[in-house]
């Protein structure tokens, strides 16, 4: 009569068991030094050897001529456990025996002392089935059993068990086997049974059984039914797999975003007679393979396949990003639960390719990944092929009611501040604006009502600061007071008080280079009117009217004592600050302020004269009004100035006001 060949093959030694080490040499050493207990636990995955060794085990305890702790196999007790006439060895089934009365009449046995063999041996397979109060009656005896009796429990759910059973008996744990080891296993068992096994057609079994020998013998017998010759071809047709074209067929549709393909190759799969379930777990093993290839240097520790297949995986991950295949197998993960659910398991199979080739059409957070990441392939594509991207250029910034013919900014090259004509202000440099995305979008300029940059009002025109609108117009800040219940600055005015009309500075406004302790002086006004108009051609040397203003102010100062009432925005810190360690280069911290006030408008000012420390991690801001710390809470800062800091310093800090 014919025997399947995992029950042919099954292991009669220790040594025959494959896979498990640390199970059958610890074994081993205590039938040696007989030191056995009364109760084993064996818990693993299907096809891993636990019901095996159990009875090598047991055959082992009763040996009669027992050989380095290995049963012979020649005696009359060996031969009758094989056979299934020594009664003394039982095998219980606890899926069909798991009530309370099948314990206690298996309690009433072992108080018998074994009519043939050394010890009565109870094997209980699938022992996690009992019930709660069969496992209530099994616990005295299992703790103290008599000396005639052994326990073995095997199980493949050992977290359905109780505490007090696991206590009381000697575990181990089987893992699942090594698909080399396997792919041996099967070569050895194929030449014995005068059979031919190519090795990728044994990797292939072995990779199927996921770690089960029983599982891959079945799939080796199933094979030779076919033919003596056993190719991958061969097992895939044994299996109902998909073959391996097919395979990446439908992954090169996918990466193309080809709906039309993809549902084609699955209609041809379907009539084939394809089982959908396998198919799905094959996409997900060849999308796993494809993550493992991306992000581990040696994939081939972690992917069982032939060095042709690896090149050809390799090539095909470089079709997707990692965001996209971690897309792919979010999808296919859903769509692997729900075959199992459905009677229309083709369905579900299309559904999620239309999903893989249209992750527009996806909400979850995996399928816009996958299309950002796509939009960066792309973007990288195009630099490689020596076509710039250039970004938009952000709206000038509008400072209502304060609007001056020129605006300061930072040259990318120098990091100096300059000025610029009416035509428009010139992009911060690339590293700015990817800090401040913000600023670009129409969502940032709460002033979109205000007129173009080159259509602002003459400087003496601006329209007086009590017509300005009010300021609950502006962004919130978001858990920032109200203006208007902000504490007062010192001598600094609030920044929405409206100067006193009367003063000689109600027409001047306030200039984007400039923040004033005090209202600016008369002269700054007449000064800045007596500049010569030099037309759209030239623009405004904003540095050399700084340079020449500061001089005949202090010339004034010195005319006048030593007073002065302006404070420049771009002066240098002074001695004892700039002696101090960790100081923020002046070039680097007008660029960071200019970017934080045009991606936040209501900034602008409040951090004029400022300057920053860093110590360690840490990126200190130290206003010049330190009551500025009331009006933008330390959270406002920190959501502001981080992307910026890190656009322009190169590097994350964490930003916090310095309080010394």
């Amino acid at each position: 009569m014919y025997r399947v060949l995992y029950r042919k093959w099954r292991p009669r030694v220790f040594a025959d068991v494959v896979g498990q080490p640390q199970v059958t040499n610890t074994l081993l050493s205590q039938l040696k030094e007989n030191r056995t207990a009364h109760a084993y636990l064996f818990t693993g995955s299907r096809g891993t050897g636990k019901t095996t060794c159990a009875k090598i085990l047991a055959k082992a305890l009763n040996c009669l001529h027992p050989v380095n702790g290995d049963p012979c196999n020649e005696c009359e007790i060996c031969r009758g456990i094989d056979n299934g006439t020594v009664l003394d060895i039982v095998e219980i089934d606890a899926a069909s025996n798991r009530g309370i009365d099948d314990i206690r009449v298996l309690r009433d046995e072992a108080n018998f002392t074994p009519s043939q063999a050394k010890y009565r041996v109870y094997i209980i397979d699938e022992v996690h089935m009992l019930t709660i109060e069969a496992f209530n009656a099994l616990l005295k005896t299992l703790e103290e059993p008599p000396e005639h009796v052994k326990f073995i429990l095997a199980t493949t759910e050992v977290h359905k068990l109780p505490t007090t059973i696991l206590s009381r008996c000697q575990r181990f744990d089987f893992r699942r086997i090594e698909s080399d080891v396997i792919a041996d296993r099967l070569m050895y068992i194929a030449k014995c049974e005068n059979a031919v096994l190519d090795r990728d057609a044994a990797i292939l079994i072995a990779r199927i059984a996921d770690g089960g020998m029983r599982d891959a013998l079945s799939l080796l017998d199933r094979a030779m039914s076919v033919s003596d010759n056993i190719t991958s071809a061969v097992v895939a047709d044994s299996a109902g797999l998909v073959g391996k074209d097919s395979i990446y067929k439908l992954v090169e549709a996918v990466s193309e975003r080809d709906i039309s393909k993809s549902l084609t190759l699955l209609n041809e799969l379907h009539n084939a007679s394809c089982d959908t379930e396998r198919l799905v777990n094959e996409l997900i093993n060849q999308f796993r393979n494809y993550l493992v290839i991306k992000t581990v240097k040696t994939p081939q520790e972690l992917i069982v396949c032939t060095d042709d297949e690896m090149k050809r995986m390799q090539h095909m991950a470089l079709l997707f990003t990692k965001e996209q295949i971690l897309h792919c197998l979010s999808v296919l993960a859903s769509t692997a639960e729900a075959v199992k659910r459905t009677q229309n398991r083709r369905i579900e199979a299309e559904t999620a390719l239309i999903r893989l080739c249209t992750p527009e059409a996806d909400t979850d957070t995996a399928a816009l990944l996958s299309r950002i990441s796509a939009l960066e392939k792309e973007l990288r594509e195009l630099k490689a092929n020596g076509i710039s991207v250039k970004q938009s250029p952000a709206a000038p910034r509008v400072d209502t009611g304060k609007t001056a013919p020129v605006t300061a900014a930072v040259q990318p090259e120098t990091g100096r501040a300059t000025a610029f004509n009416d035509d428009g202000a010139e992009d911060l440099d690339k590293k700015t604006r990817d800090g401040n995305e913000a600023a670009n979008s129409d969502e940032a300029l709460p002033f979109d009502d205000a007129p173009p940059f080159g259509e602002a009002p003459p400087f003496d025109e601006a329209p007086p600061f009590d017509e300005a609108p009010p300021f609950d117009e502006a962004p919130p800040f978001d858990e920032a007071p109200p203006f208007d219940e902000a504490p007062p600055f010192d001598d600094t005015p609030p920044f929405g008080d409206a100067p006193d009309t009367n003063s000689a500075a109600k027409n001047t406004g306030e200039f984007a280079g400039f923040a004033a302790e005090k209202q600016p002086s008369a002269g700054f006004a007449e000064k800045f009117d007596s500049q010569p108009d030099n037309g759209d051609d030239e623009p405004f040397d904003f540095e050399s009217f700084m340079s020449e203003y500061a001089h005949d102010s202090e010339q004034d100062s010195d005319s006048d004592g030593g007073q002065t009432e302006k404070t420049d925005v771009l002066a240098p810190p002074g001695e004892e600050i700039k002696n101090k360690p960790g100081l923020v280069p002046d070039r680097d911290w007008v660029r960071v302020i200019l970017a934080v006030e045009q991606s936040f408008q209501p900034l602008i000012g409040h951090f004029t004269n400022s300057c920053a420390f860093i110590r360690g991690e840490t990126l200190l801001v130290r206003p010049a009004n330190p009551n500025i710390k009331h009006f933008v809470p330390e959270d406002v800062l920190v959501r502001y100035f981080t992307p910026v800091v890190k656009s322009i310093l190169g590097r994350e800090y964490r930003i916090k006001y310095d309080n010394d």
